[in-house]
């Protein structure tokens, strides 16, 4: 299995977005975030510079709601039975997430704040 084609990696890399899109609620809520981010970046028509720092952003949720859900499902694989440990790695992995969204979310405000307030401004 470690001799693989890089198509093979690829497509299995895609398996793994695509099963987390299906199952995950929480991937699906960050994609549709993304979705809207994109969306008003391109009817603010942000710089490159700002593009950049919003898909860093992004990734960086994306990758830790991945990272989350396959530690959530080794926890799942490894007790069925409550544990203290458990529910510690799970509560690391969410708390993960969840530092890392709060940094997209103020990276989203000081992205978009210029333009907001000049959009208010020519409304006003």
């Amino acid at each position: 299995m470690k001799n693989r084609m890089l198509k093979d990696s690829f497509k299995y890399a895609g398996q793994g977005i695509k099963e987390a899109f299906a199952t995950e609620r929480n991937f699906k809520i960050h994609c549709l975030a993304t979705l809207l981010v994109i969306v008003f970046g391109i009817l603010f028509n942000l710089p490159l510079h700002k593009w950049v720092i919003l898909f860093l952003a992004i990734g960086f949720v994306l990758v830790c709601e991945l990272i989350n859900t396959a530690g959530e499902v080794m926890v799942d694989m490894i007790t069925k039975e409550y544990s203290v440990e458990a529910k510690k790695v799970k509560d690391l992995l969410a708390g993960a997430v969840l530092i890392s969204a709060a940094t997209a979310f103020v990276t989203g405000i000081l992205v978009f704040i210029d333009p907001v307030i000049e959009l208010i401004t020519r409304i006003f």
